[in-house]
C-alpha cells in the first residue's frame, strides 16, 4: 500500500504548493507550547495542557489576547517576556522539521512547481525561522502576517502569495496543519490537504471536507499521481 493510500486523488495538477510554516514544516507549534507552559509554572499560574492548544494556528496577536484575558496584562506580559526568551534560543539553534518535508521540497524544485510560504507568524521571525531551519532556499516567496491586514482564517496570506507567483488561486495547493489555515486555504478557493500536527481535526473541520493526512508523507504520492500518472502507477 502506498503512503498516500486512503486519501482522495488530486483533481489536477497544481501549478504552484503554498505552504504553512509551524506545525506544518516545522516543529515549533510544539515547541512554544513547551516554552509558555514551562514560563508558566515557573511564575505559578496553573493551567491545563489544553489551554496552550488552544494557540495554535492563530498567530501572535490571539495568543497575547487569550493570554491577557486570562492572566491580565502585567503576568502576560511577564509569561510571554520569559516564554519568548527560551524560544528565540531553540529558532537561533534550528527548530527541527517535521516528517517528509525535505523529500517533498526536494520533489517539487526539481519538478519546477512554484513554492511559496504563508504563515501567520510576522517577519522577520519568518524568515529566520526558515533560515535557520535550512528551508528558506526552498522559497522564492515568503508570505507572513506582516504583510496582509487580516490573519487567517482569513484568507489574504494565500491570496497575496498565488498572486506573488502569478498563479491562479484554484490552482494552487495548501498545506496546513491548522482548522484557521484550511479554512483560510478554503476562502481563498484554493485546495486544501491538512495534516495535523497537536490538534486533531474535530467534527466541524472534518465537515468541511477537504483531505486530510497522517503526514506530509502522505503527500508526496499524490502529487506523484498527478505530475507522472505512469511512474506513480508502477
Amino acid at each position: 500500500m502506498s503512503a498516500g493510500a486512503g486519501l482522495a486523488p488530486l483533481p489536477f495538477a497544481p501549478e504552484a504548493v503554498l505552504f504553512d510554516m509551524d506545525g506544518l514544516m516545522l516543529d515549533s507549534e510544539r515547541a512554544i507550547t513547551r516554552c509558555y507552559a514551562r514560563a508558566a509554572a515557573a511564575l505559578g499560574h496553573d493551567l491545563p495542557e489544553d489551554y496552550w492548544l488552544q494557540m495554535v494556528g492563530t498567530g501572535d496577536a490571539a495568543c497575547r489576547a487569550m493570554l491577557v484575558e486570562r492572566l491580565g496584562q502585567a503576568q502576560a506580559d511577564a509569561l510571554l517576556q520569559r516564554s519568548g526568551a527560551e524560544y528565540s534560543a531553540m529558532v537561533d539553534a534550528g527548530i527541527p522539521h517535521r516528517p517528509g518535508i525535505l523529500a517533498l521540497l526536494q520533489w517539487l524544485q526539481e519538478r519546477g512547481v512554484p513554492r511559496a510560504v504563508a504563515t501567520s507568524t510576522r517577519n522577520p521571525l519568518a524568515s529566520h525561522k526558515l533560515r535557520q531551519a535550512g528551508l528558506l532556499p526552498y522559497f522564492p516567496v515568503v508570505c507572513t502576517a506582516s504583510d496582509v491586514a487580516h490573519p487567517k482564517p482569513a484568507p489574504d496570506v494565500y491570496l497575496l502569495a498565488a498572486s506573488r507567483l502569478g498563479v491562479e488561486p484554484a490552482r494552487c495547493l495548501v498545506l496546513e496543519d491548522s482548522p484557521a489555515g484550511v479554512r483560510a486555504a478554503l476562502a481563498a478557493g484554493m485546495t486544501p490537504i491538512q495534516v495535523p500536527d497537536l490538534v486533531a481535526p474535530d467534527a466541524a473541520t472534518r465537515a468541511l471536507g477537504h483531505r486530510i493526512a497522517a503526514s506530509l508523507e502522505q503527500v508526496l504520492p499524490l502529487l506523484q499521481a498527478v505530475f507522472d500518472p505512469a511512474a506513480a502507477a508502477d
